[in-house]
């Protein structure tokens, strides 16, 4: 059987003569013109480039003339395979070979002299610059995808040989018109600024996340051809779709996502410009610094900012929204949907919190209405004495942040606006007292679960409040950003400013900017989640290796968006009904008990695992503590990516929704005699499907990318032993939380 199988392999080698002689001609007349302008130019036609063209045509060569090309009219997972070669693969290794030079070098010396007037006509160029400009390229790539994969087209395609061809060179050809604002090959000239790139990027990515995703969950054979085709695998004919849309989903967003990611990283930390694109100069030059972004410098928003009185006009605002809450909690209907306490607090504050985290940072903290409170209080109480030191750790918060989750799910605090509104009220009570007897806002540094929440999704926001120029710091003596000064209060929660880095325990509160004699504090933009890769000590908050309670805190933290989107998927919830109508009442024990195993003890043993197997892989001698602090902390950009898509679900499906119950409301007090407009509650998106993967799919690379950097400073022999039990357990939680943005949400908050 297995000589039959190699037979039938090796047997169905399709060596069409045009195309292995278009390969092989292409191959030799690059090569040709590689080595002549290589000798000119080493630096701009490196080996690299070379390989790359020649692996391009590879990829060319197996998705048309290997096995892959006979098995795909019976499996659809083959096809796949075959396109994905075709578009993600060989266009992006041709042009990164950065053809037009070595190909138009290595014609004939008649041939190329001939070509050279023709390609020069501006008519052509313009031609050539429409065709790969980005709002052309991208359109024509998803429109050539889509267009091929549509039942009737693609079976007319695969029982037709010429027409198949066909496909595959509008796959070819489109792609490479894609690719090519992506990778600009020597001597093209950019259209839009590199970043923009990044959501060129992502935009293509979602079609083909909700193409892959079709494929994955549909249930049906979308093509008559493979139900009738014989089975040549174990896969049936569903399993065959599925396995299709698995594979076009996985490599194919890796491969929009890993140069998303790229792009991001070097626009942000400044080094986007390519050797290809300076030239040297002919002597020396004055270095410009590069001055990053300063949300304060921007006109208007930045004075805004700046203004005394911004922290405490935006804390007198949620202040007042979190009374009428509390009101209506305790004094309204009881039915969340109707009820501002069912709906503000659960579904739009955590939406908005989300989305000001990933374009800014840390704003709710700014203006929590909680420390508002908190500072009348102090008016009162002493303030005078210091937190214990046994609880100067993260752990407490890691507890607590685990008990509120589990209070949520299990009491339905969702579904009780009374809850939510003495939850409201304990809060006020809890920051009051805490922060009202102890000092150095112990209450927001090691009590507060929703500070935690906001301290580790800020880790992967793109600004962060630092200084500006350390040169002016390190004259400075009086150190009034931390010690503050006469007219103005230092930062509460230690963190020195020359000596901070990352958002890790920062309010975003400007105490430090308000106290600064030489105004060298802004809100700089950084590298998302840069600072995790930083070795060393930061003021206030450690060194993350030695701090294994900050990553047991992002773990919780991750592992907890899984357990509170599980809570609301359909699978979950009809089997929580089941165990209910068999066990009773012991069904909500072994809720519990599941929840914490899943939340606190699992996350908690596999940080345990992985670090005494990266140890054990990569031969180091470092020890399993340091390890996890080290590591557990790079899970917070998948963690926080799983929160946006699961709060971002909620809010955009829910925009509207409390208007009819501002109307309900204003009704109840006599202030308004006009109806509530119920109809009015559904959003304006109806599928966030691709948003969440999307969402998914950054924060699983980036994390991956995050692992990745530092296996290589903690391991430089063999970084792959250190790396590979973290990646597999990232893996793991995406896929988890991959299979969750696909199932059917209970819609809380909503009538």
């Amino acid at each position: 059987m297995g000589e039959s199988a190699a037979e039938s392999v090796l047997g169905s080698w399709n060596l069409e003569v045009g195309v292995v002689f278009a390969l092989l001609v292409s191959a030799f007349v690059y090569l040709r013109g590689w080595r002549s302008v290589s000798r000119l130019a080493p630096a701009r036609f490196p080996a690299w480039r070379a390989a790359c063209f020649l692996g391009g045509l590879l990829a060319v060569f197996v998705a048309v003339c290997s096995p892959l090309d006979a098995f795909a009219s019976w499996l659809l997972s083959v096809h796949m395979v075959q396109h994905l070669l075709l578009t993600m693969v060989a266009p992006p290794l041709v042009l990164l070979g950065a053809p037009f030079l070595p190909v138009l070098s290595g014609l004939p010396r008649r041939l190329g002299r001939g070509l050279a007037p023709f390609l020069n006509e501006p008519a052509l160029k313009k031609a050539g610059a429409f065709f790969v400009h980005p709002l052309v390229a991208a359109p024509l790539f998803m429109a050539s995808n889509l267009f091929w994969h549509l039942p009737y087209f693609y079976e007319f395609a695969l029982g037709s040989r010429g027409w198949h061809q066909v496909e595959h060179l509008s796959f070819l050809g489109t792609a490479l018109l894609f690719w090519w604002p992506v990778v600009q090959p020597w001597p093209s000239r950019p259209v839009w600024p590199r970043w923009a790139m990044v959501p060129y990027l992502l935009a293509v990515d979602l079609q083909n996340t909700a193409l892959s995703g079709f494929f994955t969950f549909y249930g049906k054979v979308l093509y008559p051809s493979y139900a009738a085709a014989p089975r040549i695998t174990w896969l049936s004919p569903e399993a065959d779709q599925t396995a299709a849309g698995a594979i076009m989903w996985v490599p194919g967003s890796m491969a929009f996502l890993i140069p998303a990611a790229v792009i991001a990283v070097k626009c942000l930390t400044g080094s986007q410009v390519r050797p290809s694109q300076v030239a040297k100069p002919r002597r020396p030059l004055p270095a410009t610094p590069r001055r990053p972004f300063d949300l304060l410098r921007v006109p208007v928003l930045g004075a805004f900012f700046r203004w005394k009185y911004f922290r405490t006009s935006m804390q007198i605002l949620l202040f007042g929204l979190a009374v009428l809450v509390v009101l209506d909690g305790l004094f309204g209907p009881q039915v969340a949907g109707m009820n501002l306490a069912g709906v503000l607090p659960w579904m739009h504050w955590r939406g908005l919190t989300v989305l000001a985290l990933l374009v800014a940072g840390n704003l709710f903290c700014m203006a929590c209405p909680f420390t508002f409170a908190r500072d009348l209080g102090r008016k009162i109480l002493p303030a005078s004495f210091r937190w214990p030191r046994a609880l100067r750790s993260k752990w407490p918060a890691v507890v607590l942040l685990a008990v509120f989750f589990w209070a949520y799910e299990f009491f339905g605090l969702w579904a009780t606006p009374w809850w939510t509104a003495w939850i409201i009220i304990g809060y006020f009570a809890a920051a009051v007292l805490v922060d009202g007897f102890f000092k150095g806002a112990a209450f927001c540094k090691h009590i507060c679960p929703i500070g935690q929440f906001h301290f580790v999704s800020s880790l992967a926001s793109p600004l962060e409040v630092r200084v500006r120029e350390p040169s002016v710091c390190a004259s400075c003596r009086t150190h009034d950003c931390l010690r503050g000064n006469a007219t103005q209060r230092g930062c509460e929660l230690h963190l020195f400013q020359p000596a901070k880095s990352g958002n890790m325990d920062c309010t975003f509160c400007l105490d430090c900017l308000k106290a600064c004699p030489t105004d060298n504090v802004g809100i700089m933009a950084v590298p998302p989640g840069g600072d995790l890769l930083n070795a060393g000590r930061r003021s206030g908050v450690g060194d993350f290796a030695q701090r294994p309670d900050i990553a047991a805190l992002v773990l919780v933290f991750t592992f907890a968006a899984l357990a509170n989107a599980a809570g609301m998927a359909g699978p979950v919830v009809e089997l929580g009904q089941r165990l209910r109508g068999v066990w009773g009442g012991a069904a909500g024990v072994f809720g519990s008990a599941l929840f914490f195993v899943f939340v606190l003890l699992v996350p908690l043993g596999a940080a345990w695992v992985c670090s005494r197997l990266g140890a054990a892989f990569s031969g180091i001698s470092e020890s399993w503590r340091r390890i996890a602090g080290g590591f557990g902390v790079l899970l917070a950009p998948l963690g926080f990516s799983m929160w946006a898509a699961h709060f971002l679900f909620h809010f955009l499906h829910g925009l509207f929704a409390p208007w009819p119950v501002l109307q309900r409301a204003a009704s109840d007090a006599g202030l308004s005699s006009t109806p509530p407009d119920w109809s009015s509650m559904p959003g304006v998106i109806a599928d966030t499907t691709g948003l969440g993967i999307l969402l998914l799919n950054a924060g699983c690379l980036y994390s991956l990318w995050l692992l990745w950097k530092k296996s290589c400073t903690a391991a430089p022999v063999r970084p792959a032993g250190i790396f590979m039990p973290w990646a597999f357990l990232v893996l793991l939680v995406y896929a988890f939380g991959v299979w969750l943005v696909f199932q059917p949400m209970e819609m809380r908050g909503l009538l």
